[in-house]
């Protein structure tokens, strides 16, 4: 397999490997977890979770768009 065609499979699957286990974490923590729904008043775990989300969505769309942003050379 050419050296910039595999480089470019390995930042897919990577990419989605990554994003697959935050949505895990997310989805386990949230839902699983019942940290994700506001039941009758807002507590520290809902608080901590919605906390968690926002840092771990920016620094996974940190890192895609770093990623992503390096060109490829196809012609290696």
């Amino acid at each position: 397999m050419e050296p910039g065609v595999k480089e470019y499979l390995i930042r897919i699957l990577n990419t989605l490997a990554l994003g697959l286990l935050w949505m895990a974490i997310n989805s386990t923590l949230g839902i699983m977890y019942d940290l994700a729904f506001v039941h009758e008043h807002v507590t520290i775990g809902n608080i901590l979770f919605f906390i968690w989300f926002a840092i771990s969505l920016t620094a996974y769309l940190w890192w895609v768009i770093r990623v992503w942003r390096k060109p490829i050379d196809f012609e290696k």
